[in-house]
């Protein structure tokens, strides 16, 4: 979830205006506010941003706003604003939990680096919670396959599509993707997810462990993970009961690409074109960088869990550091990351560059502009809808990042 909203509260109009303007140009929103009073009011466990409070107000100061907030949400971020001779209340502030402190007068760029900051830790802490939340409510697909980006929420939807149907279902995605786990809610979600769950190696299989195996899943579903390496004699024999028409479900995953396996003659065509029925394709990491802290935070969660360990804290810059890598072994590399970040053994995040987080921050800005752009077929307008952002700032990021949308169109 994005946070970009901004309550500032000051009793000076002329300082409140100013830093109003400020957050206005760097396309935030600022919601402005006189004093507790009136600041009280917008303060919700939802709400989708931080505060900025002078410390200094008539009435009830930025010390009772912040208890305030405290008590009505511990993970919004308050940020306190000082004027000169105020810094050990503003220590005193941090103390009591403020996010941080920021001098009066200061530098419009100290002032919203401070701001994105805050920011960025508000948005991890309301995507865990509407993570939760969809966990708690959800079917299968919200329970177990995470993510917020549209392409999370694509696979969800095609999953639950294709699992109504009793077709085969053919289960594909780049290396460590998970296809074990998509065909597992494919059946938890189908007509048969009473009936047993078998889940096979296609490289370990023969055609009487292939029989066995179908046996044992009667009318539920056989999952035959990497499908691309079973042998000749066992493709014959699930051809032949797919023909006899098994009561089985199959559910195939591969990593590869199974037409072009066929067409070189390495897997059979007849076989292919009985899987190929209903395609579920798990989009990569590096399509969908939005969705790795969250992944990352269910499986840190999951590893502490199982070692009894508290979940250590992961900052905005270990999200923005996760962000920029590309991740080649996907959700299988991401999980065994966290598995070692979560017990403790040193600093385990990939760091393969010596790039601040601002310059990390940007990578990860540019591929989701490139994305929306692929998505779009080089369409401006469509893409920055996508993004939710306004046509003029999403022109203004394609030139920071020197992109044209014209060299996606054939994308």
């Amino acid at each position: 979830m994005i946070a970009r909203r901004v309550l500032l509260v000051d009793d000076d109009s002329a300082v409140r205006d100013a830093l109003g303007q400020t957050l206005e140009l760097e396309d935030l929103t600022p919601v402005l506010a006189r004093s507790y009073i009136e600041a009280k009011d917008h303060i919700t466990p939802e709400f989708p941003g931080i505060v900025v409070s002078d410390i200094r107000m008539p009435g009830k100061d930025g010390f009772a706003l912040l208890d305030y907030a405290q008590g009505v949400d511990p993970d919004l971020p308050v940020i306190l604003l000082t004027g000169e001779g105020d810094v050990p209340m503003a220590v005193r502030g941090i103390s009591a939990g403020a996010f941080d402190f920021i001098e009066k007068p200061c530098a419009s760029r100290e002032f919203i680096a401070v701001v994105e900051k805050a920011l960025r830790a508000r948005g991890l802490v309301l995507e865990n919670r509407a993570l939760k939340q969809a966990l708690a409510r959800g079917d299968a697909a919200s329970r177990l396959i995470f993510g917020t980006s549209t392409q999370a929420e694509d696979l969800r939807s095609r999953i639950r599509s294709v699992a109504r149907t009793a077709a085969q279902v053919l289960v594909t995605g780049p290396s460590g993707s998970g296809t074990s786990k998509v065909a597992e809610v494919i059946h938890l979600l189908s007509p048969v997810a009473s009936h047993p769950y078998v889940k096979r190696s296609a490289a370990a299989l023969t055609p009487d462990t292939l029989g066995e195996a179908i046996g044992s899943a009667g009318a539920g579903s056989l999952f035959i993970d990497e499908i691309a390496a079973l042998d000749p004699a066992t493709q014959l024999a699930l051809l032949d009961a797919l023909d006899d028409g098994t009561q089985t479900r199959v559910l195939a995953g591969t990593y590869r690409d199974l037409a072009i396996e066929a067409a070189e003659g390495r897997f059979s065509e007849d076989l292919f074109f009985k899987l190929d029925v209903l395609r579920v394709r798990i989009p990569g990491l590096s399509e969908r960088p939005e969705d790795i802290p969250v992944l990352f935070h269910h499986y840190v969660a999951l590893a502490s869990e199982q070692a009894n360990l508290s979940p250590p804290a992961i900052t905005p810059a270990i999200a923005g550091r996760l962000m920029a890598q590309d991740w080649p072994g996907n959700a299988r590399a991401l999980m065994n990351a966290a598995m070692r970040f979560a017990i403790g053994l040193g600093d385990t995040v990939p760091d393969y560059d010596d790039r601040g987080l601002a310059e990390q921050m940007a990578e990860v800005e540019r591929r989701l502009l490139i994305g929306a752009l692929e998505r779009a077929g080089g369409r401006a307008a469509q893409a920055a809808q996508a993004l939710k952002l306004p046509r003029k700032t999403f022109y203004d990021r394609l030139s920071r990042h020197a992109l044209r949308p014209e060299d996606y169109k054939n994308a």
